[in-house]
């Protein structure tokens, strides 16, 4: 992420000036020696845009030994009322012995940062229709996608290369281990991505994938290995964990608790989280686990995403043991809804486009450059336990990527939609083969 720095230029110093500057310096050097005292007192990922005497910290419920276990949260529930935010923050410990500095990545290059490069000899790494496990949702080519380029492009690092995909030596990583994806619809398009990268090989009767459900499992008998899906696209316990149901429109969250996911979750090997678009859609309902009378406090997205990430950071700080278990975390994966945004004085969106944005460093409206701050704050306190795989800026790139029109709509469209495509174009999820391919080779390059 760029770091901005701002130039100003110096104004003309007095003797009078300098007088009252020397005074102001000298007290404020006192007052600041005793708050940086405080602050040191509190690790900085908990002080968040508030004062440290007037937040509330609360530490998140891991074990569920509380008094009177909270209703679980479904469609169905309700706030009783609404009240203002409180001001409560989350209690967590990172990475407090070392001092909340990164870990040392053993490359000496920057994957995240390269080009895209036409390839079609190696890409596409598999073929859409031999693919069983394929979702409607992200099949372009078969709801009528004809121009097949966007599944050709492979992603070259500036100054090194990616490690080669080799399925088998895949599937050795995994053998006798779960890897599992936890998260929204991206993340679920990683995972049938994944699949259909591993699947070609493993003899039909040697293979299955259990219904969709709140966990859907792909198994490798011969490898006694699985790869995994969790819905959870809050990570902490919702009304919206309903992996087919969850179009609501009053998005409620416990932010304390990430119980509820964590029990199915806590016992993979290899786990590849992501959270992000869902907290972009309004106002979000916070319901406490010890709140008894249904009062829900109301926050904006992205500070409700600050609270939710708290208690998953916590879940990771007490219960991962590195030496035990691979966490991956991948940031936000970007949107293209505003063709302004790379073609100026246009006015349409992802629908009709053929080929990526070649201009470097490119970044949209669809990636919250507030939000990854928040994120890059707290997992840099993680660092010995969360690997972070950054996919936002190479994906920023891929406007063609995009199944627009060329998928399965759940709902029948309109005449009025059907007149003007790109009032309907999917800008948000990935063709398969496509972008997500390059998040599962950059995921095998660090396994």
């Amino acid at each position: 992420m760029q770091r901005w720095k701002w130039n100003r230029k110096k104004p003309p110093i007095f003797p009078l000036l300098v007088l009252v500057l020397l005074f102001f310096i000298a007290f404020s050097t006192l007052h600041s020696e005793h708050t940086i005292q405080r602050i040191h007192e509190i690790p900085d990922h908990v002080l968040n845009h508030q004062e440290v005497s007037s937040a509330t910290f609360v530490k998140p419920n891991l074990s569920g030994h509380l008094k009177q276990a909270p209703e679980v949260l479904d469609r169905f529930s309700r706030c009783n009322s609404t009240v203002e935010y409180s001001g409560k923050k989350i209690a967590w410990r990172g990475d407090s012995w070392q001092s909340g500095r990164r870990r040392v990545r053993p490359e000496s290059c920057d994957v995240f940062s390269g080009k895209w490069v036409f390839d079609n000899v190696s890409h596409p790494l598999y073929n859409e229709s031999d693919c069983p496990y394929m979702s409607d949702q992200l099949a372009c080519h078969k709801h009528g996608r004809s121009d097949l380029g966007y599944q050709y492009w492979r992603w070259q690092p500036h100054n090194c290369n990616l490690k080669r995909w080799n399925v088998k030596e895949m599937w050795e990583k995994l053998r006798d281990k779960r890897l599992m994806f936890v998260g929204d619809s991206l993340n679920r398009g990683q995972w049938i991505s994944m699949v259909c990268l591993l699947q070609s090989v493993i003899p039909a009767d040697k293979r299955s994938m259990s219904p969709n459900a709140h966990l859907t499992i792909f198994r490798a008998e011969d490898y006694n290995a699985t790869v995994e899906f969790l819905w959870a696209p809050l990570l902490v316990e919702s009304n919206s964990d309903d992996p087919v149901n969850h179009r609501l429109d009053e998005r409620i969250i416990r932010p304390d608790t990430v119980l509820r996911h964590a029990s199915l979750w806590e016992n993979a090997d290899i786990l590849v989280f992501n959270t992000y678009l869902w907290w972009r859609q309004g106002p979000v309902k916070l319901l406490w686990t010890t709140e008894e009378n249904g009062a829900c406090e109301e926050l904006d997205g992205r500070g409700a995403m600050d609270l939710a990430m708290g208690a998953w950071a916590e879940w990771v700080s007490s219960k991962v043991d590195p030496l035990k278990k691979r966490v991956f975390f991948v940031t936000m994966s970007p949107t293209h809804l505003w063709s302004r945004e790379w073609k100026p004085e246009s006015e349409g969106n992802c629908y009709g486009e053929k080929d990526p944005i070649y201009n470097e460093g490119y970044w949209g409206s669809g990636s919250d450059l507030p939000t990854m701050s928040t994120v890059e704050k707290i997992l840099s306190n993680l660092s010995s336990k969360v690997s972070v795989i950054n996919i936002t800026q190479l994906s920023e790139y891929r406007k063609d990527g995009h199944p627009s029109i060329f998928r399965k709509f759940w709902e029948p469209l309109r005449p009025e939609q059907l007149s003007n495509p790109s009032s309907y174009s999917d800008c948000i999820h990935w063709c398969l083969p496509g972008v997500p391919d390059v998040w599962n080779e950059l995921l095998f390059h660090f396994l």
